[in-house]
């Protein structure tokens, strides 16, 4: 399936950022892609065929993000305070600056909100922004998501770090606003992982995720697919289909 490209200047990280657009209108989403991953992966992988259907009937409307994990969070060759920054800058770029062109090209109305997706370390940032700008964010789909940052950060004592470690700052108070995100629907927060090849610390993890979310009173949609779910694109259609279908259908 053909999008539209745009490659545009991002006074926060410096650099030309790029981005693809799927439908003609219909709910905005934003898609973002798997560790180190690129906004073509969407494309490259098929999953704008996996919600064809809400495209062409103009219910959803598709911006495939581009990541910048090989600078922040899987860069081994920084120190962790220098990764968690760059983390904190992209958070700022995908709320501060796409989003809001995101909105502008969906020809939204005024205070519409848009949702997120994310795949692997895409999911952390997709629940990230739901988490920490509701008031932007209608809600989040996270497919296979590391939420547990550790593994790529060390502990969570930077506050930096701990700004983009939902699992970890749900513990915390004042990161989040928890009496907003608890008025929300089970479905604004979906969660999924499989039982099958290389998705063990995705499904660790999201099992987690789900329980620091309902510890905390917020609500959460969580399922937990067959053992011959793995950790790959296929799959991530399959999901992405039925949850887009659910939610925008």
């Amino acid at each position: 399936m053909d999008g539209i490209y745009y490659k545009e200047w991002s006074a926060v990280l410096d650099r030309a950022m790029e981005f693809k657009r799927y439908g003609h209108s219909g709910v905005p989403v934003l898609a973002l892609p798997a560790r180190g991953g690129r906004f073509y992966d969407w494309e490259n992988n098929g999953m704008p065929e996996a919600v064809a259907s809400l495209l062409h009937a103009g219910k959803v409307q598709l911006f495939c993000a581009d990541s910048i994990d090989g600078e922040a969070v899987l860069n081994g060759d920084i120190p962790v305070r220098r990764r968690a920054e760059m983390e904190e800058k992209y958070f700022v770029y995908l709320t501060a600056e796409l989003a809001p062109r995101v909105l502008a090209l969906n020809g939204a109305a005024k205070d519409a909100k848009l949702w997120c997706v994310g795949i692997d370390l895409g999911a952390v940032h997709a629940v990230n922004c739901r988490l920490r700008r509701p008031k932007l964010f209608a809600g989040a789909i996270g497919l296979s998501g590391l939420y547990d940052v550790s593994r790529f950060l060390g502990n969570a004592a930077d506050d930096l770090v701990l700004r983009n470690a939902p699992l970890a700052y749900l513990a915390e108070e004042g990161l989040v606003d928890k009496k907003l995100l608890a008025k929300a629907e089970e479905n604004s927060l979906l969660l999924c992982a499989g039982q099958g090849s290389y998705e063990g610390d995705a499904l660790v993890d999201t099992q987690a995720m789900a329980d620091a979310l309902t510890d905390c009173g917020l609500p959460v949609h969580l399922e937990v697919w067959g053992s011959d779910v793995s950790h790959d694109w296929y799959w991530w259609g399959k999901e992405l289909g039925m949850f887009a279908q659910r939610i925008f259908g």
